[in-house]
Order: C-alpha cells, then sequence, then structure tokens
C-alpha cells in the first residue's frame, strides 16, 4: 500500500478536528444480513472447535464412579479403609474427590463416591474393578454415577428389534473350490494407485479383479484369507466373495496398522493420529467385531510399546498386552481382564502365544541378584507349567514352532557388564539356543552353545529341523539342527560361507530358499533339506521380498518400490528354483500371496499322502503336460490371427496403391516412375573393378 503524504494527513487531522465526536455515535455500521439472505454455513463448520469445547450437563458427573460392596467399618477403622481403597483406585487415573456416606453412628453405610479428573479414567475403572474380590466377604460393583439416570429412562413397553434385511455377501471361501489349487496374490504398482488380484494359473497368470485407487497405503489379506483388507483416510474396508465387494468397513481415522485374530473374528486398528484430546473413550486402539462392524472395546497407546500392541491365543479365547511389570490377559467375548486382575510380573520384557496350545512364554531380565528366567504360564488357570533360570543375559527372543511342538528361546549371554550411569554395555557376546520340548513330560530343556553372532533363525514349519545363519559376512555359515526326543539337537548339515541373510521355509517344510537380501544382491539358493541337496541357485538383483504361495509349489521374489526406486518387479520360481515369469511393472510395490485356512485332513493321512506321491504325480504331469500343449495351441491360433491380419491390411494397402496409379502419372508429367523407383526398370547395372593390392610369395622346392 502507497504512502500517503504528509499534506494528506495534516488536511485528514483537521478535518477531523472539526467533525463532531457524537457522529461516529449516530452512524453505526448495520452489520444485519439482508431479508432474503439465506446463510447455508452450519455453525459447526464455522466453529467447530468452540462447540466441542463447550460444556455439557454430564460435565462433572460423568467422572464419577459409584463403588458397592465396601466394608462397612466404624469411625475408628474410616481413614484406614480410606488409604486402602486410595492406593487401589489410584492407578486408574488422578482423584479429585471422594465421599464416603455416613450413617448416623458415624460407621461407613458400604458404598463410596469418588471423582476423577477425566471420564477415559472413571471407564478405566469400571472396566478393571468391576467384580473386584476385596476380601472373602466383599466383591466390589462398580457403576458409572451416569448410569443409574440411563437405566431410569428404561421404556415401560418394550419394543422389539426391528429385523434387519438379510444381505447376500456370496461364498467368501469360493477359492478353495478351485479345480487346480491355484493360489490367488495380490499385486500393489504405481506408487499404491492401483492393485490388482491374480489367480497363478500357468503359463500366464490369469487377472481376476483390478481397480485404481483401490486403497491409500497399503492392502492385507485375513490369516485365513477370507477378507481382502484395504487402508483408507478414515478407517478400514474388508472386502470379499467373487467380484469382491466391500463386506465391512470400520471408521478409525489415521489408521496406520490393523491385526487380524487368528481365527478371523475380531480385527484390531490403531491409529498413532487418534486425538488425545478425547475424553469419552480411547481412540488410538479398537477391536472390532468383524462379522458385524460392532466396537468391541478401546484402549490407549503407549508410544513405547511395540506392535501389534495385542498378541491372540490360537482360538480367539484371549488377547494379552505387556505392560509395566505386569501382564494384562483379556478373554473375549467379554473383553474383560481375566479374573479381573492383570498378572504381575517384575522385570518382564516379552511374551509370546503358543500357536496350537493357550499357553504364554515370557521372559524377565535380571535384576541385581536374581537370574533372568523363561517361564511359561497356562492359561486360564495361570499355572506356571516350566520355569527355566538363565544367567549373564544380555537379551532373550523367543520362536515358536509353527506345530507348537519346541520353542526354541536365543539367549545373548555376556562375559562382562558395565554400567555408565543409565547405560548397560556388554562384552565377550555369545549365544545359546535353549530348546523346550513342549509335548514331553516335564517339557525338558535342551541347550547349543553357537559362538558366533546369530544372523536369523527359522524353524521348520511341519518337522522337526531348525536353521541358524550365523558369522559375520562374508563368512557366514548356515546350520541345520534337528530335534528328536529325549535327545539334545544334533547337527545335520553345515554350509560354509554362504552369502544368505534371511531363511524362508516352505509352508510345508523340506523346502527352504537361502535369500541374500537388500546389501547382497538378491542371491537365491534352494535346497531340499531331506538330504540337502542344492536344487538350484539364482539371483534376484536387489531383492527387497521373498514369499512362498500356500501350497509351498511356487516362490515371489520382488524389488518394491519402497525399498528400491528402479527395476521394480516381481519374479515367480518354482520350488526347486527354476524361473517361470519375470513382471515389471511401473513403482511395483507390494505382492501378497492369498492365504489358505489349515487342512482338515489329519497328519497321519498327510504322512500316507506324501509316501505315495509318486502314485499320484503321472496324472498331474499328464494334466500339465495338456496345460502347456493348450496353451501351446493358443499361441500358434494368436500368431496365425496375427498374420492373417498383416496379410489382409497389405492387400489393402496394394489395392490401394494401384488406384493412385494415374493420379501419380498426372503430378509427375506423365512419366511412369513406378517401375524405375519400385524395380528399377530404366537404371543401368554398372560394374567398377579396382586394383587393391598384388603380393608374390616364394615357395622353396
Amino acid at each position: 500500500m502507497a504512502r500517503r503524504k504528509e499534506s494528506d494527513r495534516a488536511q485528514q487531522n483537521n478535518d477531523d478536528s472539526d467533525s463532531n465526536p457524537n457522529d461516529e455515535l449516530d452512524e453505526e455500521p448495520n452489520f444485519d444480513d439482508p431479508e432474503e439472505y439465506e446463510d447455508d454455513i452450519s455453525e459447526q463448520d464455522l466453529m467447530g472447535d468452540l462447540i466441542r469445547q463447550r460444556p455439557k450437563e454430564t460435565d462433572g458427573v460423568e467422572s464419577i464412579v459409584v463403588i458397592d460392596g465396601v466394608p462397612q467399618v466404624g469411625p475408628e477403622r474410616i481413614e484406614k479403609l480410606q488409604n486402602v481403597l486410595r492406593k487401589l483406585f489410584q492407578k486408574f487415573g488422578k482423584i479429585t474427590n471422594e465421599y464416603y456416606p455416613l450413617n448416623a453412628d458415624g460407621s461407613t453405610k458400604g458404598h463410596v463416591f469418588i471423582e476423577y479428573s477425566n471420564a477415559a479414567e472413571a471407564l478405566e475403572v469400571l472396566k478393571g474393578t468391576n467384580g473386584y474380590k476385596f476380601d472373602k466377604n466383599h466383591t466390589f460393583t462398580v457403576n458409572l454415577l451416569t448410569d443409574f439416570e440411563k437405566y431410569n429412562d428404561i421404556l415401560d413397553k418394550w419394543e422389539n428389534p426391528v429385523p434387519q434385511p438379510f444381505k447376500e455377501q456370496g461364498c467368501l471361501q469360493y477359492y478353495l473350490l478351485e479345480q487346480d489349487a491355484c493360489d490367488q496374490f495380490s499385486v500393489v504398482y504405481e506408487q499404491g494407485d492401483k492393485v490388482a488380484v491374480y489367480l497363478n494359473t500357468q503359463p500366464e497368470p490369469t487377472l481376476l479383479e483390478e481397480r485404481p485407487r483401490w486403497t491409500e497405503t497399503l492392502v492385507r489379506w485375513s490369516p485365513l484369507g477370507t477378507y481382502f483388507a484395504t487402508f483408507h483416510a478414515k478407517g478400514i474396508a474388508l472386502w470379499g466373495g467373487e467380484k469382491f465387494q466391500q463386506i465391512v468397513r470400520f471408521s478409525h481415522p489415521g489408521v496406520q496398522f490393523i491385526d487380524f485374530s487368528p481365527c478371523e473374528k475380531y480385527l484390531v486398528s490403531f491409529s498413532p493420529l487418534a486425538d488425545s484430546r478425547a475424553t469419552d473413550e480411547p481412540q488410538a486402539i479398537i477391536i472390532w467385531d468383524v462379522l458385524s462392524g460392532v466396537k468391541r472395546r478401546a484402549f490407549n497407546a503407549d508410544k513405547s510399546q511395540a506392535l501389534p500392541i495385542f498378541k491372540w491365543a490360537h482360538d480367539d479365547k484371549y488377547f494379552a498386552r505387556m505392560g509395566v511389570d505386569m501382564l494384562s490377559v483379556y478373554e473375549t467375548p467379554s473383553f474383560g481382564l481375566l479374573d479381573k486382575k492383570s498378572i504381575k510380573v517384575q522385570g518382564i520384557r516379552d511374551f509370546a502365544w503358543s500357536p496350537t496350545d493357550n499357553t504364554i512364554a515370557y521372559w524377565v531380565g535380571e535384576e541385581k541378584d536374581t537370574p533372568a528366567r523363561v517361564t511359561l504360564l497356562e492359561l486360564p488357570s495361570r499355572n506356571e507349567v516350566r520355569v527355566k533360570n538363565l544367567f549373564s543375559v544380555a537379551e532373550c527372543k523367543m520362536y515358536w514352532q509353527k506345530s507348537g511342538d519346541y520353542l526354541c528361546v536365543k539367549v545373548d549371554r555376556y562375559a562382562k557388564l558395565r554400567k555408565d550411569k543409565s547405560d548397560i554395555k556388554y562384552s565377550g557376546i555369545y549365544y545359546n539356543l535353549e530348546v523346550f520340548h513342549m509335548r514331553e513330560k516335564q517339557i525338558p530343556v535342551d541347550s547349543v552353545e553357537i559362538k558366533e553372532t546369530i544372523q536369523a533363525f527359522a524353524w521348520e514349519p511341519v518337522g522337526t529341523k531348525f536353521a541358524v545363519i550365523h558369522g559375520e559376512p562374508p563368512s557366514t555359515s548356515v546350520s541345520f539342527y534337528e530335534v528328536k526326543t529325549g535327545q539334545t539337537p544334533t547337527m545335520v548339515k553345515k554350509y560354509e560361507r554362504k552369502a544368505c541373510n534371511q531363511l524362508y521355509w516352505a509352508p510345508s517344510g523340506q523346502f527352504i530358499v537361502l535369500a541374500g537380501l537388500r546389501a547382497m544382491s538378491g542371491t537365491l539358493e534352494f535346497v531340499d533339506t531331506h538330504d540337502f541337496t542344492v536344487m538350484n541357485t539364482g539371483e534376484h538383483f536387489m531383492a527387497t521380498d521373498v514369499e512362498w504361495d500356500p501350497t509351498g509349489r511356487y516362490v515371489a521374489t520382488a524389488v518394491s518400490w519402497w525399498g528400491h526406486k528402479v527395476d521394480n518387479a516381481y519374479w515367480l520360481w518354482s520350488f526347486q528354483g527354476r524361473i517361470l515369469k519375470r513382471v515389471a511393472l511401473d513403482k511395483f510395490c507390494q505382492l501378497q500371496w492369498r492365504p489358505r485356512p489349515p487342512s482338515l485332513l489329519p497328519a497321519q493321512q498327510i504322512k500316507d499322502i506324501k509316501k505315495s506321491l509318486k502314485k499320484y504325480s503321472t496324472q498331474f504331469e499328464v494334466k500339465d503336460r495338456l496345460k502347456m500343449s493348450k496353451a501351446s495351441k493358443e499361441l500358434v491360433e494368436k500368431r496365425r490371427k496375427l498374420m492373417q491380419e498383416y496379410e489382409d491390411l497389405r492387400k489393402q494397402k496394394q489395392d490401394e496403391y494401384a488406384e493412385q496409379r494415374r493420379r501419380r502419372i498426372e503430378l509427375r508429367n506423365n512419366v511412369d516412375t513406378d517401375e524405375t523407383e519400385g524395380r528399377g526398370g530404366e537404371l543401368e547395372e554398372e560394374t567398377v573393378e579396382f586394383f587393391i593390392k598384388e603380393e608374390t610369395t616364394f615357395i622353396d622346392e
């Protein structure tokens, strides 16, 4: 804006001095809307933040809890009772007020009013202490103060709920009926803008569905393959059926992580961007019922905890989370604490569920003169079925075998320990593998010592072997151990100087891929552990991911755009290491195989099928040859069709050329140049010879 001249300012000051000071009061501006003006902006849009903060009728009431079942004591014991109750209820939040109603003689009436700083804390008290057994004669009944008004407003006349119309969702397990048991896989490419689902037919995959902007970040299959989950800014959507129609939606803004329960009954969603100012109910972690889409329970998130925050039992009956010096186990479908209280475990560091039993393995770090220990806890009885003490422990990591027959605990031990203020440093690190035999009496534990650094560990999913990558590059080695009943694990094979850093067992065991990903340039080695034959070696340069299909017949390797910005593609291999397909996609991001539910065949029948596999293999080989011949026939037909199209187009252009002959001669002054240009009719051929060099050679007689 240009500055005004000083003379203009002076003139304005003089005019102001001559004006009447009451003129401004006489001519007030009018802010009223015109008569025909219609305001289409709601108060929520205009002042949403202020409206959310406005006082409510229930403010100050919804944060009050009423505890019934409190012991009735005389005036001389009231202070002691208050101290005990205050210690119990302070765990759930900040207590701002408490009131103990008294009888005429000064004794308590058996109920207490406690007010917290917000409604979320009061709700946690309700969930954590309702039904709490204070002593053998007193059990607490906890309610929110607002519940009394809610239950007073119950209708006198019961109205039956209106039945909702049945929504046909189709067969969600149709993919299991595929005649040749071909698996499906999903592909995310073009930086996440496109998602496609393919059927892994041979020799070319069949496109089942392709949609732009199907997801905004990731996709994920449910553990049994029933649902296909996509991520959106407002929540999660599940898709299924032959046409991948939408089954259910879960509204959770900012969701970045999900986790299904093993039986797909529940879905856990986590949003680190949840509004921390919400006081009515936590918003960070929500557990949903998959079939109904109903929110079952919500939790606050601790930023220090690793994902997944909740870990599920194999049958969806329990889920657990780890806190400071405690392990909280919840049961379904009530979603309350098991036995109404958490399990106190001083110094707990990590835990893991058995994949086949309701047993938790957890480990506790060293504390002064107390050694570290690994404990197997049986639920719901809470019986400690096995405890293993460990000494000089820096770190532990637990690996369950998929069949639940064995548990291996990798123990990082130290020779010397040095403490510098809050920092702890270890030196002389060596490693032990503690193997728990879960199916044997009293659960014996065997130990395997490995002096070198352990890079990776993996159990054979179905079998009794495990593999370990140990040592430092480029001198890493791969050792295979076999576990037998009543015996210490024995080494059955060792490969020296292998360029690998990851282990990938086939879902049915026996076959394994030794992969050198990322920094090791994508080297691959396919091994049959039945006789430890190296079936094949290969390389997918800069590979970032390796994925077995559920049947163990194919392996996919991928270079993800998230890991590298060039050469993005996925390759398909046979289980023997033969390359089948190379597919390059623009900004390819992710490939995921669709899981299959566990086989309904008993273990003995599966063993019998494997023994007589040669008897069945012949008919499958014939079928594969027919497929290939059919594919070859289709290819020949396709080529013939293309050739015919070319011949038709060529004849059409020749006819057009002949029709335009007269016009060409007119344009060239009645000189026919077709013959001279095309066939050289009037051109003369001249041959010119050049003398280049003459050589003379003498031959001795």
